[in-house]
C-alpha cells in the first residue's frame, strides 16, 4: 500500500499511541447555536458558542487523540486545545437547502484543502448526505463533488476524512421504524461506493448500520432486528469497507454509544475509531445554561472527563490501528514524497 508522506503524517497525528482515532467532534453550527441559545434564552450571543466550543476543547483535548472543529464558530477552541492533539476541519456548509431536491452538499466560500492545512489542520473533513437510492442525476453530481476533494487533497497531501449520512428521499423521518429497516442496506452501498479509488478517501466517518432503539435488547418498544440480526449488519458492513473508518455517535447518549461500541466489537467490526460529538458533551450544554462559565468548566472536568475515559476503555477492547486494514504494522506502508 502507497500512502503519501503528508497523509500519513497526518493520520499518525490524528491517532493516539497505538494508531486509534480516538477524537471529539464540535463542529456543529447551526444546531450548536441552537442549542446555547436555547439554555441562554434572551442573553444569548454568537459569543456563547465561541466559549463553549472553547471550554470544551480546552478541558477535554488532553484525554483525546483529535478534535474536529469548524473555522467558523470555532477558531477559540482551535487555540485552547492541547498541543498534541491533532486537529480536523470541515470544509462543507453546515445544512443543506432543503427547497432543493437531494440535499446537495456545498463548501464554505473561503476555504481550501491548502487553506485547511494553512489553518493547522491535519485533515480535511466533509459531511455528504447520502441515498443510494436517489436518481443518478442527483448522486452523479455528489460523486463528483467528493472527485474534485479528493483530488484536491491529494494534491495539497492532506487526509481525507468523508462522513456520508444516510437517507431515504421518500421517508421524511429517519428515526423511524420504517427507516430503521432500510438503514443497513443503505449503510453498506454507501461503504461500495466510497470506497471506490476515484474518491481518494482516506478514512470514512460512518453511522453505525442499524438504529439501536430497534435493536432486540436495547429497544423500549418495536424491534427492527434481532442482536443476530444487528452483529450481521455490523460484520457486513465492516467487511465491505477497503479503507480505514471510524464510527461517529449521531447524537445518542454517551451510555448507548459505549453499548454500541462493545456490539461493534463484539460483532467482529474491524473499525478504527470513533469522532464523538454529543455523546461526549452534550449535557454540559445545560451546565453552561445553567451555571455559565464556572458551571460548564466543573461539568467537563467531572462528567465530561468521565465520558471519554469510559469511551476509551472501550476502545482499547477492540478497535483497530488505521493502518491495520493495509497490514500488520506501519511499515507495511510504502510512504511517498
Amino acid at each position: 500500500m502507497k500512502i503519501q508522506r503528508g497523509k500519513f503524517e497526518g493520520l499518525q497525528q490524528l491517532s493516539n499511541e497505538k494508531g486509534i482515532i480516538a477524537a471529539l467532534a464540535i463542529d456543529q453550527r447551526g444546531s450548536m447555536k441552537k442549542m446555547i441559545q436555547k439554555v441562554k434564552g434572551d442573553d444569548y450571543s454568537i459569543e456563547q458558542v465561541y466559549a463553549f466550543k472553547a471550554a470544551v476543547s480546552r478541558e477535554l483535548t488532553p484525554y483525546v487523540s483529535a478534535i474536529l472543529l469548524d473555522l467558523e464558530t470555532g477558531t477559540e477552541g482551535i487555540k485552547t486545545k492541547a498541543a498534541d492533539a491533532g486537529l480536523l476541519l470541515s470544509y462543507e456548509k453546515t445544512g443543506y437547502d432543503a427547497t432543493e431536491p437531494g440535499r446537495l452538499p456545498d463548501l464554505i466560500a473561503d476555504l481550501s484543502a491548502l487553506r485547511i492545512k494553512e489553518h493547522g489542520g491535519h485533515a480535511v473533513k466533509i459531511l455528504v448526505y447520502y441515498d443510494p437510492n436517489e436518481p443518478a442525476e442527483i448522486n452523479e453530481q455528489k460523486h463528483a463533488f467528493l472527485e474534485r476533494i479528493g483530488a484536491e487533497c491529494k494534491a495539497v497531501d492532506i487526509p481525507l476524512f468523508v462522513e456520508p449520512i444516510v437517507y431515504d428521499a421518500n421517508i421524511t423521518d429517519d428515526k423511524s421504524l420504517e427507516f430503521a429497516k432500510l438503514k443497513p442496506a443503505k449503510v453498506k452501498d454507501t461503504i461500495k461506493e466510497f470506497t471506490k479509488e476515484r474518491y481518494a478517501i482516506d478514512v470514512l466517518k460512518l453511522e453505525v448500520p442499524v438504529n439501536f432503539n430497534y435493536v432486540e435488547g436495547f429497544a423500549k418498544g418495536e424491534i427492527a432486528y434481532t442482536r443476530a440480526e444487528a452483529a450481521a449488519h455490523f460484520k457486513e458492513a465492516s467487511d465491505l469497507s477497503t479503507v480505514p473508518f471510524i464510527y461517529l455517535s449521531a447524537g445518542v447518549t454517551s451510555e448507548l454509544f459505549r453499548e454500541t461500541i462493545a456490539f461493534a466489537i463484539e460483532s467482529g467490526s474491524q473499525f478504527c475509531g470513533v469522532l464523538c460529538g454529543r455523546a461526549t458533551w452534550f449535557d454540559g450544554v445545560a451546565a453552561y445554561g445553567e451555571g455559565g462559565d464556572e458551571g460548564l468548566t466543573k461539568w467537563l472536568q467531572t462528567q465530561g472527563k468521565e465520558n471519554i475515559d469510559l469511551l476509551n476503555a472501550e476502545l482499547n477492547n477492540g478497535a483497530q490501528p488505521w493502518w491495520s486494514i493495509y497490514g500488520s504494522s506501519t511499515e507495511d506502508l510504502e510512504i511517498i514524497g
